[in-house]
């Protein structure tokens, strides 16, 4: 089976998305037999300069069986709108010129960045007559109230118009949970029959419960601290700056520490925030690279996994997934709505806190400092319920996913041969 993806974010980039298209289409390749290919954008990481041939309006690369077709499009700071916006729309139109030179899939499946990738996916997908995948990660434009510098009316309208083209016309819409699903269907017009549930992953054999004290806890000064972190991106979704308020309401208990590890275009005003309150609990450590994860998660006594309010089902934190692997406990200072509050409370590996509230969160990291029989039993119950959504077992439901839709469209495709030949 050729499976061909369309997401601007992919290896090497950092972003959860890309990380999470890496692990699929590596597994998929490795695993399942499939040959993978990946129409993505140019590397947006410092580092990866050499990736791909920037001058080219397309660069072919191969990485691990993966065939990636490097669309080439502007890279510019993602902290302004009109910065963002440029790398979506020059992405968009490279991506719709290198779906003409794509080997035929089997099926094409579209992610969401940019969010009106879809319409290229969907292009590719009509001149092949392959099925359409639809996996969403971000439903737009509802998340569009993240950007504090652009908000516009038409825009809006439009790409709610994009996804109600898309949903109904692709042959399945993935959604992360049952939230995310209901607002596909209710507000989008998903058919019901035709969207599922596939939520994200954390590798459970790579990334398992470690020990506090560790070469990373050691060397930031953290092995002898309560340490409450938030461990990945550092964007706009999350509400972070609660967290620092959080801060200042704990900081007369020098035995919590709050870390920020990662990197994103709210670090600098979370950091300034830190400076102006004179906080002296709250340390910001860069971006973790993948073969330091176990050690980095196993230095947090307690993760916070935050939402802003108003975004339950329209953004899911991956983040959390790699936090239940390493079998530590969090507080989820989201929306009941939000899948991860369900999941908290259902399983009982966290505590629950009002999104943008930071006396709540400050009193809910409290209680779990102060009952460690709670703390341990809630890390015990995050392992298990990560092993329910170990990487491999989520591959392989997307695999069972292409294979129906492929199957539903084998007669049709026959057909379609079967004319041609008579012609």
């Amino acid at each position: 089976m050729h499976v061909a993806f369309f997401n601007r974010s992919f290896y090497p980039d950092t972003t959860a998305t890309g990380q999470l298209l890496t692990d699929l289409c590596e597994d998929l390749v490795r695993d399942h037999g499939c040959r993978v290919s990946v129409v993505a954008g140019v590397p947006l990481t410092p580092s990866s300069g050499s990736a791909t041939n920037t001058r080219a309006l397309l660069a072919r690369k191969e990485f691990r069986g993966i065939r990636i077709y490097r669309a080439r499009g502007t890279r510019f700071s993602k902290t302004r709108f009109i910065g963002r916006a440029t790398n979506y729309v020059t992405y968009f139109l490279s991506a719709c010129f290198t779906a003409l030179r794509l080997d035929r899939p089997d099926v094409i499946v579209a992610l969401t960045d940019p969010p009106i990738i879809g319409l290229a996916a969907w292009l590719a997908s009509k001149r092949f007559r392959v099925p359409l995948v639809m996996a969403f990660k971000d439903l737009f434009p509802e998340v569009t109230v993240l950007l504090p510098d652009f908000h516009s009316p038409r825009i809006n309208a439009a790409l709610q118009a994009v996804n109600k083209f898309l949903v109904k016309r692709a042959a399945a819409n993935i959604a992360l949970g049952e939230t995310m699903r209901a607002r596909l269907i209710e507000n989008k017009g998903a058919p019901a029959e035709r969207t599922t549930i596939i939520a994200d992953w954390a590798d459970t054999e790579a990334i398992s419960p470690g020990d506090k004290r560790n070469a990373f806890s050691l060397e930031h000064g953290l092995a002898d601290k309560f340490v409450v972190m938030h461990s990945g991106n550092v964007g706009l979704s999350q509400s972070l700056e609660t967290l620092v308020e959080a801060a200042a309401l704990l900081q007369d208990i020098p035995a919590i520490h709050i870390v920020f590890v990662g990197e994103g275009v709210k670090k600098a005003e979370l950091q300034e925030q830190t400076r102006v309150l004179g906080l002296t609990n709250v340390t910001f450590l860069p971006f973790t690279p993948k073969e330091r994860l176990v050690e980095s998660f196993a230095s947090a006594d307690l993760f916070v996994v935050s939402l802003q309010r108003g975004l339950a089902g329209y953004i899911v934190p991956s983040k959390l997934y790699g936090i239940l692997a390493a079998g530590r406990p969090f507080v989820a200072a989201v929306e009941e709505a939000c899948e991860v509050a369900s999941l908290t409370r259902h399983h009982e590996c966290g505590l629950v806190a009002e999104p943008g509230d930071a006396r709540h969160l400050a009193d809910q990291i409290l209680v779990l400092y102060r009952d460690r029989n709670l703390l341990k039993r809630c890390g015990e119950n995050a392992r298990a319920l990560g092993l329910m959504f170990d990487r491999r077992t989520q591959v392989a439901k997307y695999k069972a996913l292409f294979e129906r839709v492929v199957s539903k469209d084998a007669p049709q495709s026959a057909r379609l041969v079967k004319t041609a030949d008579l012609r």
